[in-house]
């Protein structure tokens, strides 16, 4: 499963125990951010764009969309989101519980400027009913994540 990828990860940090593993599904920023009990915008959203044969991740606050012409200035590529039906061959997750976390090497993870708002987030940690708390530190140190400015507010 790919939660315990993630917190077989996490352990190398002595991080695994702050993995949450919820009774009810937090697949959607909606149902995440309900669950906890904080803002959706806390929770970040992990988004797997093609990127030649493979892909690349972008982690956004869960109050955002991907802004096209951002994004194609950034990439230098069109915005397509992988089909549901690629993103565990490529990345190790499923939709719904998709992070930057026990991912291929190969892949790069992006994280949007829309998340240093906060003090903390949520991103998912593996499975759909899943996630850990991070500062944008600790999510910048555990993912290899590179800062990007490609959304804007919903």
């Amino acid at each position: 499963m790919s939660i315990d990828k993630v917190k077989a990860y996490f352990a190398q940090f002595e991080m695994e125990k702050q993995v949450i593993e919820l009774p009810q599904s937090s697949a959607t920023v909606a149902l995440a951010a309900e669950a906890i009990g904080v803002e959706p915008a806390r929770i970040a959203k992990t988004m797997s764009f093609w990127k030649e044969e493979s892909c690349l991740l972008v982690v956004t606050a869960g109050d955002t969309k991907i802004d096209n012409s951002k994004f194609k200035a950034q990439f230098h590529m069109k915005a397509r989101m992988l089909p549901h039906e690629e993103v565990a061959r490529l990345v190790g997750h499923g939709v719904g519980g998709v992070c930057p976390f026990a991912i291929p090497e190969d892949i790069p993870v992006y994280l949007d400027q829309s998340l240093k708002r906060f003090a903390t987030v949520f991103p998912a940690a593996g499975s759909s009913n899943s996630m850990i708390e991070l500062t944008c530190d600790q999510l910048e140190k555990y993912s290899h994540g590179q800062w990007v400015d490609v959304c804007r507010l919903a």
